[in-house]
């Protein structure tokens, strides 16, 4: 049996909440899970793609996912369409995701950090049903945060195989 991964960090939100906590609460633990998949690991083992037949590494999902964020959060809610990507390239596929060769775990964790925190000021004290601009149609906040949630979990079952086949660590 997989254990839960435990950290002061990171709790399951309430059973019973209303609606906006319970999404925000699920958000931020799925941000943490991906944290604490990539915690403890060398650089080296962060950028490593374990899947040979995938550009995935736990470095590239945390880039990725602050590509997300800011999408999400800022172009799209906050109608900033031409905010500049963080790697992103609209000549080059997956940019965020590799190569990765001159990337700086460090500086690239604080830049998804920063992402999550605008995306919470995005979202701070506005109304799930208002709305943000997706490709000239409307988009309801409420969306975009199951749409996060959904994207993160999916992601971070990505992250759970390749901790466990960089170093043998489970746990969710």
């Amino acid at each position: 049996m997989v254990e839960d991964l435990l950290d002061p960090r990171r709790s399951e939100p309430p059973f019973i909440a209303d609606e906006r906590e319970m999404l925000e609460n699920w958000l931020d633990w799925h941000r943490t899970t991906l944290l604490l998949k990539c915690e403890g690991l060398e650089e080296e083992l962060l950028k490593r793609r374990a899947v040979p037949t995938s550009l995935l590494s736990l470095h590239g999902l945390v880039r990725h996912m602050a590509e997300v964020e800011q999408g999400w959060f800022q172009r799209v809610f906050l109608r900033q369409p031409d905010l500049p990507y963080i790697w992103s390239d609209d000549d080059v596929e997956d940019k965020e995701i590799a190569p990765l060769d001159d990337a700086d775990w460090e500086a690239d964790l604080r830049a998804w950090e920063a992402a999550c925190g605008e995306s919470r000021a995005a979202a701070a004290g506005r109304d799930l049903d208002d709305t943000g601009l997706k490709n000239g149609q409307e988009v309801s906040l409420r969306w975009i945060y199951v749409h996060m949630i959904e994207e993160y979990a999916r992601h971070n079952g990505h992250a759970d195989l390749l901790r466990e086949l960089l170093d043998g660590t489970v746990g969710w």
